[in-house]
């Protein structure tokens, strides 16, 4: 691990007044979202410093569950690293509209655990515990759960060439073992996959991130902070270098509530990233039709994968096998497997129906099975 310096500011003005050392770079960078998701979207981004995501000259550190791994193992560099631990956003409000604002630093077992979370958002509640282990979720933050990195092998292998890890370098998870890789909106540079559980619930429940520098505040629609990799694998999100995420806020959404599911299909029970995940929302009339759905697929595209044009098709429909076996064909249009990972396509379409049958039946926690206790919770 690289020797850095290290300081814990108590505001956030001296904190964004020492991550402005990294300049804005290419300041609220478009992500790749749109009305369909199509790899061949990202955006060009100027490349004048060929590894610069990966060797900013100063980062922020909360949790650190996955920035000090990705330092040990030279994947990253930080001259400098900004413990922002005292800052004041460790909060969980609740908004004037019955929405919810959590606070970046709140930690993620805090979350899934708070009244709040549990009664309005069980679907974001459901998603963290089933990520991680206890400990993790005991330390993890919000903020830095949006901004984890990869699980790919190749990209934590410094030996082996990666265009994330240093863009130009080349890929070598194409041709090589592909088991936990993408099926959707990959490139030539890169078939990684995001590994967050709770930006899956997120990205279902259009959350809002909130940002700041020290040149101002802007607000990034779930939809369009994380990117595809495009010709610039190696930036993940729209947010700028200079930014600090304070918020994320989520919108009421009482109507999904009660029909709400998060099916998680990994190698093992738990400490295990997903092979395909599912949020699953619906808004069911009492004549037991669909009046609006919500889905977004985890472990299958470098972000979120969600599609409402798609989620439209379930509007005035029963729930069946032949109804959630189209959408789930809509979802999937495109996908492309690479060898170890061609199973992928019909597992995700499988847990894509699996999750739309649970989630009619009325929602499903797993609240009670955790080994989580609110005294281990701030430890």
């Amino acid at each position: 691990m690289n020797p850095f310096a290290y300081s814990r500011p108590t505001d956030i003005d001296a904190a964004l007044t020492q991550i402005a050392a990294n300049g804005a770079g290419d300041t609220a960078l478009p992500s790749t979202a749109g009305p369909t998701p199509v790899p061949d979207l990202a955006p060009a981004v100027n490349a004048a410093t060929p590894a610069a995501a990966n060797q900013y000259e100063v980062r922020f550190v909360a949790g650190g569950t996955n920035l000090l791994d990705l330092l040990k193992e030279g994947v990253m560099v930080a001259p400098k690293l900004v413990d922002i631990n005292r800052l004041p956003l460790d909060r969980i409000e609740e908004t004037p509209d019955g929405g919810l604002l959590l606070g970046a630093l709140a930690r993620n077992a805090d979350t899934a655990y708070h009244p709040l979370v549990k009664e309005r958002y069980p679907l974001l509640a459901d998603a963290i515990l089933a990520g991680a282990s206890p400990q993790l979720r005991n330390m993890a933050s919000n903020g830095g759960n949006l901004l984890q990195r990869t699980r790919c092998y190749y990209f934590y292998d410094v030996a082996t060439p990666c265009n994330k890890r240093t863009p130009g370098a080349g890929c070598s998870a194409i041709g090589g073992v592909t088991r936990q890789h993408a099926i959707l909106g990959t490139s030539e540079h890169c078939i990684a996959t995001h590994p967050s559980d709770m930006c899956v619930a997120l990205a279902a429940l259009e959350a809002v991130v909130h940002v700041q520098s020290a040149r101002g505040k802007r607000q990034i629609p779930f939809a369009e902070f994380h990117r595809l990799p495009g010709d610039r694998p190696d930036i993940d999100t729209t947010l700028a270098p200079d930014e600090l995420i304070t918020h994320i806020a989520l919108p009421p959404a009482p109507q999904f509530a009660g029909h709400s599911a998060y099916l998680k299909l990994r190698e093992r029970l738990s400490y295990a990233f997903a092979l395909a995940s599912v949020a699953a929302a619906l808004d069911i009339a009492e004549d037991g039709t669909i009046r609006a759905a919500r889905i977004a697929v985890g472990g299958v595209a470098h972000k979120p994968w969600r599609i409402p044009q798609v989620e439209a098709m379930l509007q005035g429909q029963r729930p069946s096998d032949e109804v959630f076996g189209r959408v789930a064909e809509a979802l999937l249009s495109g996908a492309v497997g690479r060898g170890s990972n061609n199973f992928k396509i019909p597992l995700a379409r499988n847990a894509i129906v699996r999750a739309l049958h649970v989630a009619s039946r009325g929602t499903v926690t797993n609240w009670n099975v955790s080994t989580e206790t609110n005294e281990g919770e701030n430890q």
